[in-house]
């Protein structure tokens, strides 16, 4: 074993080193997450920001990684083949390829790559500084290839100019969540949170509010000690009052404010002083997305909000507190006031839910995915599916769940049986009972 058999085992080592490294750049730069890097970014980091410059400019990083990699990957082959050959002769060139194979594979690919995938953040930072040297050197031939390889895409009419992604931000960050979710890294409480901020754009306050026929409100026409009777005894802090018609809201009352002005006249007042500490009321359209109403109630300091149609005519009205039911599930207060979503056991995959119920609170509830996009409440999916008002005791099957109507008021269905029915039962149904 001569002096130059040495020399080139040294330097196949080196290719495989030089290759090894232009592996794991690949790979960590690829995978490390680009918010981290952006948040790393944001506290000075200087390697962040250069993993962060490599990012924008993907195409020529990872063009270089491969001329890179394939360079020294090809000339410590054909050296190993250059010494197989001097060892054993003609036969050494198949004992160079399956010898080189094997390392090559190993040394200069699998175990590069899997500890970048595994410490994706701590490569990408060491081995920036390297990375962006080794591509100034290789700038010219990187450049060069990538203009054949867009050119010759370009004749088979693919543009790689143009962004075919079709997913949002919203979308990479919900797919992230659900991801994790499957994982076993965030709870299903987490997911549901974080899923609805992403929604609060897509949802109007139309969709979340009290109706109308569901408000507390009283008439300022009363007399003011049963005004004041009705306000104090209510469950909630802030009344709209209406006078002539039920429809014609005239102010807010806020019970704390009737509260501090009872103590301080002793304990007797006047519709005068009532309509002197009542607000002005604030309507809304029922289609402000609920992501600005919240940026409004911020804004005005105030926490209701009167909910109107295209006509100005009184739909219901929308709490701050509703906006945060959204995000975080449903709140029951101090005062054990029912939730309006209320879902109730009633057997094995059966549950007897109020038609007020939410299309999202019972999709969230019981994790299913029932289409919100015409209607946004159970009694309202029911009425669009079947296009008619049902009866009591009426059953449909729609989206393989068995709905069976219990209670209805008026045209109002206001009670409802919901049954999970087995995957075979998709046909949409309807029964008379």
């Amino acid at each position: 074993m001569g002096p130059d058999f040495i020399i080139t085992l040294c330097a196949i080592g080196i290719c495989l080193l030089v290759s090894a490294f232009f592996s794991a750049s690949e790979t960590a730069i690829t995978a490390v997450s680009r918010a981290r890097i952006y948040h790393l970014i944001l506290e000075g980091n200087r390697r962040a920001q250069a993993v962060g410059n490599l990012r924008k400019q993907k195409e020529r990083m990872l063009g270089g990684m491969m001329i890179g990699s394939n360079l020294f990957n090809i000339l410590a082959a054909s050296l190993a083949t250059d010494l197989a050959i001097r060892k054993w002769g003609q036969h050494g060139v198949i004992y160079a390829t399956f010898i080189m194979t094997m390392v090559v594979v190993l040394f200069a690919e699998m175990l590069p790559k899997i500890y970048a995938i595994q410490n994706s953040e701590a490569a990408a930072l060491r081995l920036a500084p390297a990375i962006t040297l080794s591509l100034k050197g290789l700038r010219p031939l990187t450049a060069a290839l990538n203009f054949i390889v867009r050119n010759l895409l370009l004749l088979v009419g693919v543009d790689v100019t143009q962004s075919n992604s079709l997913s949002t931000s919203s979308d990479v960050i919900r797919g992230t969540i659900e991801l994790h979710h499957h994982e076993g890294d965030v709870v299903k409480q987490d997911r549901d949170m974080l899923g609805s901020v992403l929604d609060l754009q897509n949802i109007d306050v139309g969709e979340i509010m009290v109706h109308r026929l569901s408000m507390e409100t009283i008439d300022i026409d009363l007399p003011a000690d049963q005004v004041i009777a009705l306000a104090v005894g209510g469950s909630h802090s802030r009344i709209p009052l209406w006078q002539g018609e039920s429809d014609n809201i005239v102010g807010i009352l806020h019970v704390k404010s009737l509260i501090k002005q009872l103590r301080e006249s002793g304990d007797t007042l006047s519709h005068e002083h009532i309509r002197r500490i009542m607000v002005k009321p604030w309507f809304v359209p029922e289609t402000t997305p609920i992501k600005h109403q919240l940026h409004a109630f911020r804004a005005q300091r105030q926490h209701l909000a009167l909910v109107v149609d295209e006509y100005g005519v009184l739909q219901g009205l929308v709490t701050l507190e509703d906006i945060i039911e959204v995000i975080v599930g449903r709140i029951d207060d101090e005062h054990g006031r029912q939730p309006v979503s209320e879902v109730t056991p009633a057997g094995q995959n059966a549950w007897v839910v109020k038609g007020s119920t939410t299309i999202r609170d019972l999709n969230r509830d019981l994790g299913w995915n029932l289409p919100d996009t015409e209607v946004s409440t159970i009694a309202g999916l029911v009425i669009h599916e079947a296009q008619l008002i049902p009866e009591i005791g009426e059953r449909f099957e729609f989206h393989n769940i068995k709905f069976t109507i219990l209670d209805r008021q008026g045209n109002q269905i206001t009670q409802l049986k919901i049954e999970k029915l087995e995957p075979e039962n998709t046909q949409n149904t309807l029964e008379h009972a």
